[in-house]
């Protein structure tokens, strides 16, 4: 992962963390190094800059987390057909930075990359989560507030997950990315409790819109190597985005994709369209004014998010559920942040339950 970092501060009270020790001597040469008595305070957004969300990038924060680690998933809302998933927060932040990325908004009053040192406590929550039962299947991730291995090449954190969850036989890990940053998960047996999934667009999209972040070629690579070492893997095709040429673009994709990952040996793939409320659309445009993929054809829809026009989405969502139906009838697919009333236009049956779906998901 290519780190723009110009400061790390660490929570005095946390100065011998292993944590902290495995990031202090892995950072690259020139990074100013700072000890503080609160982390939160600098996690703040700097002052007289022009874009504070971008600068919090090139500051990372080690610090404890004050409150629970896990979550309900941030797309979670009785407005969609949800999927059951649940987030563990284990850190803050991204070093790569998509446009269309909706922490612009989510973290804008608290921008700094932020780990937390204590991140091992969320184990003693998983525990009470899952009861102890294996009877209840649950599929948990990292990937929403912070990518889910973007930062692993200095923390080594994926591994202990890994190997946590590698004993427990009703709880799925879901590690999240856009980078190939997978080499902290070889040589780990995952014992089937691991995905590795992939965020992947069209290169259009990848050259436009996702920067930093690893080619569309270069993660299905990565897909195909944690498959080879033992981890399941699933595919997130979100956020789609309508603009000419987007389904034969979105179909070339796929085909890529079923080339280099048997259909069978993939968990999911999810769908989503490009969604933004107006505070994020502003704040989307005004740091990336070139990307005209942020111009689209869109309306207030009524969860009050922009969204391309029913037609045009909805049209690309059939395409590529055909798609992926031919290549693998029995390849699970679902709409991320869509209606239950859009999940039945496009499915033409009534969706399942968030708790039905998570545990088909847990399972896979």
């Amino acid at each position: 992962m290519k780190f723009e970092l110009e400061t790390l501060f660490v929570e005095e009270a946390s100065r011998a963390s292993p944590l902290v020790t495995r990031v202090v001597s892995r950072l690259l040469a020139g990074v100013d190094v700072r000890y503080v008595a609160d982390g939160r305070a600098v996690a703040l957004p700097v002052g007289a800059v022009a874009d504070r969300f971008g600068t919090g990038k090139r500051r990372m924060v080690l610090l404890r987390r004050r409150g629970s680690f896990l979550m309900g998933c941030p797309a979670g809302s009785t407005d969609f057909a949800c999927c059951g998933y649940l987030v563990m927060v284990l850190a803050s932040n991204c070093p790569m930075d998509c446009s269309y990325c909706f922490l612009q908004e989510y973290v804008a009053d608290n921008p700094g990359l932020q780990i937390y040192v204590n991140y091992a406590d969320v184990f003693d929550e998983l525990d009470r989560v899952s009861g102890g039962s294996n009877e209840r299947a649950l599929r948990i991730g990292t990937g929403e507030l912070a990518d889910s291995l973007a930062f692993d090449s200095l923390t080594g954190m994926a591994r202990d997950l890994v190997e946590y969850f590698s004993r427990r036989e009703n709880l799925l890990l879901e590690l999240k990315t856009k980078t190939d940053d997978i080499d902290g998960l070889l040589g780990i047996d995952p014992r089937g409790r691991t995905l590795v999934s992939w965020t992947l667009s069209p290169p259009y999209v990848h050259m436009n819109s996702e920067h930093r972040t690893a080619s569309p070629a270069v993660r299905i690579d990565a897909a195909r190597r944690v498959l080879a070492a033992g981890y399941k893997v699933a595919f997130h095709l979100d956020p789609l985005i309508v603009y000419d040429g987007a389904e034969q673009d979105y179909a070339r994709l796929l085909e890529n994709l079923f080339d280099f990952i048997p259909s069978e040996q993939i968990g999911f793939i999810s769908l989503g369209g490009l969604r933004m409320t107006p505070r994020l659309r502003a704040s989307a445009r005004a740091r990336f004014p070139r990307d005209r993929l942020l111009l689209g054809e869109e309306v207030l829809a009524a969860d009050g998010r922009y969204r391309a026009i029913a037609p045009l989405r909805f049209r690309l969502y059939a395409r590529l559920r055909e798609q992926i139906a031919r290549a693998n009838p029995r390849l699970p697919v679902y709409l991320c942040m869509e209606s239950a009333g859009a999940h039945q236009r496009v499915f033409g049956d009534v969706p399942a339950t968030p708790a039905a779906l998570g545990a088909r998901l847990a399972g896979v």
